[in-house]
């Protein structure tokens, strides 16, 4: 089937070979019927492929290296990327997601990725939209839709550090909703809490003190609707998480102390983990009652969590404005 698919490329988009994109719609009237099948048919070095505004209904799977999608509508909404899987009726949190991205160098842009499981049910459970465990992903104006655990990034194969970068995206869930182990920059993104009895942004997993894992939120915006309740900027998934927040917009009231314990009387991950914020502001962003386990930076110490030093100045991967 895929050399059929390649054949038929060759024919109807000249170059197909060499430029390795192609166009796609929804209806799926092009060369390819759904968008699975034209990853399934990139070459093993990767490709563009270029999305026509509609809905994409279907579950994907990206293992290949640099594979590249980009929704060619006016706006991210144009473009949606949905399933309705959830740990309830896949036995797995990490069976339920849409988008599941195991290879290195995934770039999406322009576009949203949705689990609308929680739109559907009443019964509660983890629905992932996008689950990243590949190296260097970049997200650029990519909207990520979701309930409990939206955005999933977390190592790679034999304990591969996985590093993403995420610009100008739009996240939103309620409970541990960024969750992982993995090196994620998120730089003027908007993290939206929506309707529940409890909303934490992130759920952050580093497990030991020598884990070159965290994640950094650089300008971004922590929003919430009038529904969610009990918001915390995270709580820690593991004891080491490591969470930081650099001159960010903090427009929601949040509990006291801004952090939550994992499960408050039971455990104490507030020791360990590492949670810092420089130059907040917002109503959420007073920080009485932050400390001990809540670290208002110096610029100095901010510094060091900036892009180029979170990287370790490897950011040749990086969209150029970027770096």
């Amino acid at each position: 089937m895929k050399a059929l698919y390649l054949a038929a490329a060759a024919l109807i988009l000249p170059g197909f070979a060499q430029a390795q994109t192609v166009t796609i719609s929804a209806d799926g009237k092009g060369v390819y019927p759904t968008l699975q099948a034209a990853i399934d048919a990139l070459h093993d070095t990767g490709g563009e492929i270029d999305l026509q505004p509609g809905v994409y209904r279907e579950k994907v799977n990206i293992t290949g290296n640099d594979v590249h999608l980009r929704g060619l509508g006016v706006r991210p909404d144009d473009v949606v990327i949905v399933w309705g899987d959830s740990a309830a009726n896949t036995g797995s949190t990490f069976k339920s997601q849409t988008v599941l991205v195991t290879g290195d160098g995934f770039h999406a842009d322009n576009l949203t990725i949705q689990n609308d499981y929680a739109k559907h049910s009443d019964v509660g459970s983890q629905a992932v939209a996008l689950s990243l465990t590949g190296d260097k992903d970049v997200l650029t104006h990519v909207r990520l839709l979701g309930a409990q655990d939206t955005l999933y990034v977390n190592k790679g194969p034999q304990g591969r550090m996985s590093r993403d970068y995420f610009s100008d995206c739009y996240i939103e869930g309620h409970v541990d909703f960024i969750f992982g182990n993995a090196k994620a920059y998120f730089q003027g993104c908007e993290i939206h809490g929506i309707p529940h009895s409890e909303v934490m942004y992130t759920a952050q997993s580093k497990n030991a003190p020598d884990e070159d894992s965290g994640f950094v939120f650089d300008d971004c915006a922590f929003t919430a609707e009038p529904g969610a309740q009990g918001v915390s900027l995270g709580r820690a998934w593991r004891a080491y998480a490591t969470v930081v927040l650099l001159n960010a917009k903090i427009e929601t009231p949040l509990i006291k102390g801004g952090w939550r314990e994992w499960h408050p009387g039971q455990t104490e991950t507030l020791k360990t983990a590492y949670y810092a914020e420089y130059k907040s502001t917002g109503v959420g962003a007073d920080p009485t009652g932050r400390e001990p386990y809540s670290h208002q930076l110096t610029d100095a110490q901010a510094a060091q969590w900036k892009l180029a030093a979170f990287f370790k100045g490897d950011t040749g991967w990086l969209p150029q404005d970027a770096r």
